[in-house]
């Protein structure tokens, strides 16, 4: 039997269910898990139950169990379940991870007197038989005669049931007497309580068994074998049909943990308007899009939770795989081409603060089949879609949202918590089908201006400012994709810059690692700005710098800086975990704010000044406030240098003196020094005092002989990347044995094939990560700083493989498994790429001069 002969509602129920954070799935044995059969002792239950339950428990975040009316220790002789799922004998007496009641001497006194008069009443009657257990007594007539098995139970009734202290439980040809107050209900709270279960199914077709039904509720579900009156909201006919739920729900609780379908990450496409992004898998799906903000829940989280997390989908009727996706060069408007079947996608501009509007054109010959299934709030709030004359309006959103599609006939369905809009579309020769995703109004109107004339303006605005790069020769369209994804990641209207678009993508698949970087880091800020400056636009630079200005207005002194805030230049709410989404590819937990804001990164000075450096160069001038910004943050170094701090990849325990925080105090100083001097300022004497003094430091504390490197902190041999900056800042000279030596130890530490790790130390957290593209930029900056550039030329090259095939970078790459890892797209990889193509489109012109 196929789960497609289960009954529609039934089927949809255990969809919903296998999404639960945490799932109990509790059975009965006898004629559930087993037929009912004449002879109790040969009651087996079916293999293929068996597999589902084992396979069930085996799950993350889910626990099985069979509770049954049979004492513990025959149920675990006949069922020969294995030790995974837990066995509830005598109607919950009896838990195999021991006795639960244990029976005080009046009990104990009860159960001999019950024994007696029981073995009294059966006797001389043929087919009625006694089964003793630790707690109870059931007396079993089912293989008597009818008239003789309901004497025999009619006496029992009458007698020993109306007992003080005994508790009565009658099922199919069965009564049994217990000596302590417990039912099914009971045992499956009990069970519940120890799995912290969000949800939880009962199968079971005995009267015994409406104890348990009738403790349902909420996302509960309840499932009778057979006919008959329950409580239970589900039927099934038989035990084969159970094998067939149970089947289904292991298959669909798998999926959705695992996330079987998953994207490589690297093959995601970025839309961007500047203000939102959003992502699309090589099938024009829409799986990922957050809105008011980027930083805000996701309206589609198809991306870590499936199709039920939300997604607006289009592809052929009669599937086929993609041609292939593109860019329209120079823009960020994305095709996806069929044979027939063509889908472009944009986010428009030009549009209030408020709005997030994503236009889909669909053109070609073909039938196509859209869907369309929004889940705002990362799915937790239900929605429901209403059919309009042109189009969809979403109702239950805090923020109003609509989908105009002008001749788009719907049909909408329910899986009892959320809608789904579903249509098959074919769009003509000269009249492709519009589909207009509006968040932040209501209105489904026709827009003012054309939709050809909104793709023109979209499409102009990245290719308007594209024309004015300054782009190297090495690679220089992957340079160009890369400052497109710089300038896509930029929002506007405040001037922040985000780390990347998107949470919690995993820098180990399965594992804990998942952080949320739709932030404002200064940091990574700074070093973003400063290759937009490199290519030769400086827009984004004053933007942030501006943006920088109004947080620090904010606060007593820049000494108070956090490394993050918001896009809005506020602080972050508590980090947290939305448990109700399984994670990409099963990589929980998904999570939401960052704790790293809260902690001392002593580092962000040097880049945010580093950049002042570059943006006053690039324009000739450096203005007042940017110059009071560095003379304030040149005093907070001063103030707080000397201090540990938690470095710049943020690792959650003790503060260190990491090498590069101390470098990049060096850099605040060494920067204001050669800014004053450049541009006329007075220079505090004390600056390039300092300067050299935490230069002194860290020749003698962060280098170590033993290491024959520059090592990740003052208090250990390890090595760490992002020590390199002792060299590529300037610190001291990439001729000096010290860099040379620490460039061959991170190489042969830290490097691996076409990437380099951050580190290989013990972090504090469990699992692993992939390597870093940043990481891998600066070992190839270190290579040509020391001569080495038959290995940068190939490091660069390995790097420029690892990009999807629209040319974005995600954060990591493992170069075992050969994936992607990480949040997507990331600032510090396009950034990186740039800085390398220049540097050996430099010194490749270098070397041609001097010939």
């Amino acid at each position: 039997m196929t789960a497609e002969a289960l009954p529609a509602e039934l089927r949809r129920a255990i969809v919903q269910l296998a999404r639960t954070p945490r799932l109990l799935v509790a059975c009965d044995y006898d004629g559930t898990l087993a037929p009912i059969v004449a002879n109790p002792e040969d009651a087996r239950p079916l293999p293929e139950s068996v597999g589902a339950l084992r396979s069930l428990a085996g799950l993350h975040e889910t626990t099985a169990a069979v509770i049954s009316g049979r004492a513990l220790r025959d149920l675990a002789t006949l069922s020969r379940l294995p030790s995974e799922v837990h066995l509830v004998g005598s109607h919950g007496s009896e838990f195999d991870v021991g006795f639960v009641h244990a029976l005080d001497a009046d009990a104990r006194s009860l159960h001999r007197r019950l024994e007696t008069e029981l073995e009294d009443i059966v006797d001389g009657h043929e087919g009625v038989g006694l089964e003793v257990k630790p707690a109870s007594i059931a007396v079993h007539v089912r293989r008597a005669e009818s008239a003789v098995g309901e004497r025999v139970l009619e006496a029992v009734r009458t007698g020993p049931s109306t007992w003080d202290g005994v508790q009565v439980t009658e099922g199919k040809a069965v009564i049994e007497l217990a000596v302590v107050q417990t039912d099914k209900g009971n045992a499956l709270d009990v069970l519940r309580h120890r799995a912290s279960a969000t949800a939880a199914v009962f199968v079971g077709d005995d009267v015994t068994d409406e104890k348990a039904f009738a403790r349902l509720s909420g996302p509960d579900v309840g499932i009778k074998v057979g006919d008959g009156e329950t409580l239970a909201e589900y039927h099934v006919e038989d035990s084969v049909d159970v094998a067939t739920v149970l089947a289904f729900l292991l298959e669909e609780r798998r999926a959705w943990l695992h996330g079987d379908q998953a994207v490589p990450i690297e093959r995601l496409t970025m839309l961007a308007n500047e203000r939102s992004v959003a992502l699309l898998t090589p099938d024009a799906r829409l799986n990922w899009l957050c809105h008011p903000e980027p930083d805000s829940a996701a309206v589609f989280a198809d991306l870590l939770g499936g199709p039920a997390a939300g997604h607006f989908s289009i592809k052929p009727e009669h599937g086929s795989l993609p041609l292939g996706q593109r860019y329209v060069p120079g823009t960020m408007i994305v095709e996806t081409r069929w044979s027939r079947l063509l889908v472009t996608d944009y986010l428009d501009h030009e549009l209030a603060s408020h709005r997030t509007d994503l236009v889909r054109r669909i053109s070609g010959s073909t039938n196509a089949v859209i869907t369309f299934a929004p889940r705002p709030e990362f799915g937790q709030v239900p929605v429901r879609l209403l059919r309009e004359r042109d189009g969809l309006r979403v109702v239950g959103t805090s923020d109003p949202m609509v989908l105009r599609s002008p001749g788009v006939d719907w049909q909408i369905t329910s899986d009892g918590i959320q809608e789904t809009a579903t249509a098959v579309v074919r769009p003509r020769e000269g009249a492709p089908i519009l589909l207009e995703l509006r968040c932040g109004t209501d209105d489904l109107s026709e827009a003012t201006l054309g939709e050809p004339e909104r793709r023109a303006r979209a499409g102009a605005f990245w290719s308007d400012w594209a024309a004015t790069l300054k782009l190297p020769r090495v690679e220089s369209d992957l340079v160009l994709r890369s400052a497109l994804t710089l300038k896509g990641l930029v929002h506007h209207d405040t001037g922040a810059i985000m780390a990347a678009a998107t949470t919690s993508l995993p820098e180990e698949l399965g594992g804990i690692r998942n952080w949320d970087y739709r932030y404002c880091w200064l940091r990574d800020a700074a070093l973003t700005a400063q290759a937009l400056v490199s290519v030769g636009s400086l827009g984004e630079a004053e933007s942030f710098l501006g943006w920088v200005h109004g947080v620090l207005a904010t606060l007593p002194g820049p000494e108070r800086l956090h490394p993050l805030y918001t896009l809005q230049g506020t602080m972050l709410g508590a980090e947290a975990v939305i448990d109700t989404l399984p994670g990409y590819a099963g990589s929980r937990p998904v999570r939401v704010g960052n704790l790293a804001n809260q902690q001392v990164q002593l580092d962000v000075f040097g880049p945010v000044v580093d950049l002042v450096v570059q943006l006053a160069a690039a324009r000739g001038s450096l203005t007042d406030p940017d110059w009071r910004m560095v003379q304030a943050m040149a005093e907070a170094v001063a103030r707080r240098w000397h201090e540990p701090d938690h470095g710049i990849w943020e690792e959650r325990h003790a503060p260190r003196h990491h090498v590069y925080s101390k470098v990049m105090c060096w850099v605040t100083l060494d920067r204001a020094v050669r800014l004053a001097e450049t541009y006329g300022r007075d220079v505090d004497p004390s600056w390039p005092v300092l300067r050299d003094t935490i230069s002194n430091d860290v020749l003698k504390h962060g280098w170590s002989d033993e290491a024959q490197s520059f090592t990740t902190a003052y208090d250990g041999d390890d090595l760490d990347a992002a020590s390199l900056h002792v060299g590529l800042s300037g610190l001291i000279d990439p001729t000096d044995d010290r860099f040379q030596a620490t460039v061959t130890a991170i190489e042969a530490e830290l490097r691996s094939g076409s990437t380099v790790y951050r580190y290989r130390r013990d972090d504090g957290l469990p699992g692993d990560e992939g390597g870093f593209h940043l990481c891998a930029a600066w070992m190839i900056e270190a290579y040509l700083l020391t001569g080495r550039r038959t290995e940068a030329e190939e490091l660069f090259a390995q790097m420029v493989d690892a990009a999807g095939p629209t040319g974005l970078l995600p954060e990591e790459y493992d170069p075992i498994a050969e994936r992607s890892l990480g949040n997507h797209p990331q600032a510090y990889s396009h950034l990186g790429l740039i800085r390398c193509a220049q540097l050996l489109a430099s010194t490749s012109v270098a070397a041609v001069a001097t010939v």
